[in-house]
């Protein structure tokens, strides 16, 4: 058995000039933002030895990648083998050879041969930016010498191509099975989900054992779609269920300025804890989709200072009043339904207008009347025991909240998704972008409206969580689709 293949398992050797992001294509390709598993650095030189890295699915190694030293001196190495072989054109028993002959001067050049020389696949990344000199041309040569499947990766910085790119392909794709572009630093899931097909185009030996591998990658994100779908759920009933209370003196409660006081402390301790469970949800965000780097960054004025009556706010997150509206009327509607039903029809259908209306109504009038997310205090006092009540807040009255709460998490779900686990800078994980909600089908729309008025009431129905759970994995699928 060789030291670095297994002859069940798909190997790919990474390999290319130092310094043409072969680390960061790996740790973008594999999700591993960790400079402790695989370093991705500036320096030259900083892969010095073969490095192994596998795909584990259920405790079992599905395909390996080794991260290999850059070419140091190919050149002289091509000239070596060449020298080695004599008339005609070197192979792989050439390669051999010069594994075994060459010394230490060609340290480099050596270790990165040695998975080849074994078996390994080949995964040649270039720099398309630098221009196209021969001691490329030379790595290309060795490279074809092997007799190994070989991908040519274009590793981009940008999206637009560099002025020699075409000639790039051009002379990859005489000595190279497959040529593809990448980029590192910005690929998403369908773009690393690509390269693996590509790898399978070709690897005809171990095609069925990759197929496998890009079955279960797939079969992985749709768990992780579930998975943060549900953190999104009970994030959400969290939130609308939130309430925060405290006691204050009957004295305290008829003094205008003490009773300020007190209410404005407990608004801000309100919105503390709504961060808090925004912040614990992208955190589970975070960790399911192996990010480290990128950080959760939940401000309480993030709630509390959004003005409901900006053409900005309306604009970017939330609903548009018409539909707050529709989607409160379809929910009222549901609701007096029930009524209707509960009644064995004796009110003639009078429910079901009567809590469409209402329903429709209060989420037009209320949609846009308030300045800023302000809590209902006026039903937030009851009696307590002594001399004293029982002060509660939350949750907020304006019917946009439960829908810019949602297209808060959804965009920075969405960021969290174009983060590429190649980049190395620790970033806060922010909520730039446009909302979805205002981009539903109505009905969903309806159907969070009617989820999302129980919580408020502090009673979640248990009854529609699947289909909101369902609908949330839809919503997911959309944001995946833009990023």
């Amino acid at each position: 058995m060789s030291e670095w293949i297994q002859p069940e398992v798909p190997a790919f050797a990474v390999v290319g000039r130092v310094n043409t992001g072969k680390s960061a294509v790996l740790a973008t390709l594999l999700e591993i933002d960790d400079n402790e598993l695989i370093r991705v650095s500036p320096t030259p030189g900083e892969t010095t030895a073969c490095q192994i890295h596998r795909v584990v699915f259920g405790g079992r190694e599905c395909a390996r990648f080794i991260d290999t030293p850059g070419f140091s001196q190919p050149v002289e190495a091509m000239r070596e083998i060449q020298r080695l072989h004599g008339e005609g054109v070197p192979d792989i028993r050439s390669i051999r050879r010069f594994i075994a002959a060459a010394g230490e001067s060609f340290g480099d050049e050596k270790r990165l041969l040695e998975p080849l020389v074994q078996g390994a696949g080949v995964l040649y990344v270039v720099d398309p930016a630098k221009p196209l000199r021969d001691d490329f041309l030379a790595e290309m040569e060795i490279l074809r010498w092997t007799g190994r499947p070989r991908l040519a990766l274009l590793n981009r910085r940008g999206n637009a191509p560099g002025p020699d790119e075409e000639t790039w392909k051009s002379r990859l794709g005489a000595a190279f099975n497959l040529t593809r572009t990448f980029d590192a630093h910005q690929a998403r899931y369908e773009e690393r989900l690509r390269l693996l097909r590509a790898l399978l185009e070709i690897e005809e030996h171990h095609r069925p054992a990759l197929e496998e591998t890009i079955r279960l990658v797939e079969d992985e994100w749709r768990v992780r779609r579930e998975e943060a779908a549900e953190a999104i759920l009970g994030f959400l009933e969290e939130a609308l269920t939130l309430r925060v209370s405290s006691t204050i003196s009957e004295r305290d409660l008829a003094l205008p300025a003490r009773r300020k006081r007190g209410s404005e402390a407990l608004e801000h301790r309100y919105f503390a804890e709504l961060a808090a469970l925004e912040q614990k949800c992208l955190a589970r965000l975070l960790s399911i989709h192996r990010h480290h780097l990128l950080k959760a960054d939940a401000d309480p004025a993030v709630h509390q200072g959004i003005d409901l009556e900006s053409a900005e706010t309306w604009t970017k997150w939330g609903l548009g009043r018409t539909q707050l509206a529709i989607a409160a009327t379809l929910a009222g509607g549901a609701a007096g339904l029930a009524v209707d039903a509960a009644t064995g029809g004796l009110t003639h259908g009078a429910g079901t207008v009567f809590g469409a209306i209402t329903g429709g109504a209060a989420a037009w009038f209320k949609g846009g009347s308030l300045p800023d997310l302000r809590v209902d205090l006026r039903g937030g006092l009851k009696l307590g025991s002594g001399e004293s009540r029982s002060l509660v807040i939350g949750p907020p009255r304006n019917p946009n909240f439960p829908w810019i709460l949602l297209d808060g998490v959804l965009v920075r779900y969405q960021n969290i998704l174009r983060r590429a686990h190649g980049r190395r800078d620790v970033e806060r994980l922010g909520g730039g972008g446009s909302g979805f909600t205002r981009d539903f089908p109505s009905e969903r729309r309806a159907l969070l409206a009617k989820w999302f008025g129980s919580c408020l009431k502090g009673s979640p129905n248990r009854a529609l969580e699947p289909e909101v759970f369902t609908a949330l994995v839809e919503t997911l699928e959309d944001a995946a689709a833009r990023a």
